[in-house]
């Protein structure tokens, strides 16, 4: 068996220090140079340790301050599913709510957006057909906790009220009843959920440790004569927030 790599056994012996509470939450950990003296490695192990650690939230690092052991966080619950949209309201300020805190969203929408390929791909459409795409920060309590990038494509709703989701009579509505508006039936979306390592753009929005864990879900509603409508990369961290799917029984 491969013998474990220096800064994952480093890991296992930090977090056994915090769970033995030899450390407590809010305590600051003897520098880099003291742990690589005291467990006989480099400094770079340790900081590679510390770093794994703080992805995990386990471990926060203060900026000229020093690393420290993190508070105990309860994350939010995020229930996807597409019978809560039909319900009405926004499904995330249901969820912000159930969850103590105070949901909302920033968005940025540029039309005539060129599709990428992969996007293409997924809207059924030819690469570099117009697009509307729409970026989102969603809040709580007005910190990032999820991150979304959507795309339509244009010639589907240019010329309506709900060209745009988040202006219009219908801002903010959500897919399915923008599309309801114009006269299409969205019947089902597709989502596959991967987890993947934050890159550094997303943890800074999102205010995590670059190469934190998160889910990618991509998400594809489709009409009921089978065209996608709308696709999304939604970004979900580990540490702040935990999935939770919703699945309708017919009866």
């Amino acid at each position: 068996m491969p013998e474990q790599p220096p800064y994952l056994r480093i890991a296992d012996v930090l977090r056994r220090r915090i769970a033995e509470h030899e450390w407590t939450p809010g305590d600051r950990l003897p520098s880099r140079a003291q742990i690589a003296q005291d467990c006989g490695v480099g400094e770079n192990v340790v900081r590679r340790a510390q770093e794994l650690l703080i992805s995990q939230g386990v471990l926060e690092g203060r900026a000229g301050s020093g690393t420290y052991v993190a508070e105990p966080r309860r994350r939010v619950r995020v229930v996807r599913s597409t019978a809560r949209e039909q319900r009405g309201g926004s499904p995330f300020r249901a969820d912000m709510k159930a969850a103590g805190k105070q949901g909302d969203w920033e968005s940025r929408t540029e039309a005539k957006v060129p599709a990428p390929a992969k996007i293409a791909a997924r809207l059924g459409i030819a690469e570099g057909d117009l697009c509307v795409r729409t970026v989102y920060e969603f809040l709580a309590n007005g910190k990032p906790v999820q991150l979304s990038t959507s795309w339509e494509p244009y010639d589907l709703t240019a010329g309506t009220l709900v060209v745009l989701p988040e202006g219009g009579p219908l801002a903010g509505a959500g897919v399915v009843k923008r599309m309801t508006e114009i006269g299409i039936t969205v019947s089902h979306a597709v989502e596959q959920p991967e987890p993947r390592q934050a890159d550094a753009e997303e943890a800074s929005l999102l205010g995590i440790q670059k190469g934190a864990l998160v889910t990618r879900i991509r998400r594809t509603y489709y009409s009921d004569q089978g065209r996608p409508v709308e696709t999304a990369d939604i970004v979900i961290p580990a540490a702040l927030c935990e999935i939770v799917y919703e699945i309708p029984i017919s009866r």
